[in-house]
């Protein structure tokens, strides 16, 4: 039986608990920085609100996505969903409202990252037409 999902948007601070712990048994592929903290989160949302999406069902929220548009790219962070729920569609449906909102704002290329050694992932999303870019990443603490 395929589970009962629905997506909304965030809510801080109701939700933050609930999805700081998802991310945090998330597996390999989330990894919790300083830039997911209470007051970051704050941040995030001032910025695009809409962006931010949780899928919950009648346990609670089972899976999260958000996104990012600076105006003219959009950036898709921490696509996670519980492992009792994978292989369920979850991530897909998130995904693709993510995808939604971004086209609504006029976003007309997105970007991701993920780690060369997670291999579900890549596959997640190569199945949905996103294409490997050969550049290398840099970042680098301001605060």
């Amino acid at each position: 039986m395929v589970p009962t999902f629905h997506l909304r948007e965030f809510r801080f601070p109701q939700d933050y608990d609930s999805v700081f712990s998802l991310w945090q048994t998330a597996g390999e592929g989330i990894h919790v920085a300083r830039s997911d903290m209470p007051e970051e989160i704050e941040k995030k949302l001032a910025r695009d609100p809409d962006l931010f999406l949780v899928a919950e069902n009648e346990s609670g929220i089972i899976g999260t996505i958000i996104g990012g548009f600076d105006g003219r790219r959009g950036m898709m962070y921490h696509l996670a969903v519980s492992s009792k729920y994978r292989q369920k569609g979850v991530a897909s449906a998130l995904v693709t409202e993510l995808e939604t909102r971004l086209k609504g704002k006029g976003c007309m290329r997105m970007y991701l990252l993920v780690y060369p050694e997670n291999r579900p992932a890549i596959d997640f999303y190569e199945k949905r037409n996103y294409k490997k870019m050969n550049v290398d990443v840099y970042g680098k603490d301001l605060l």
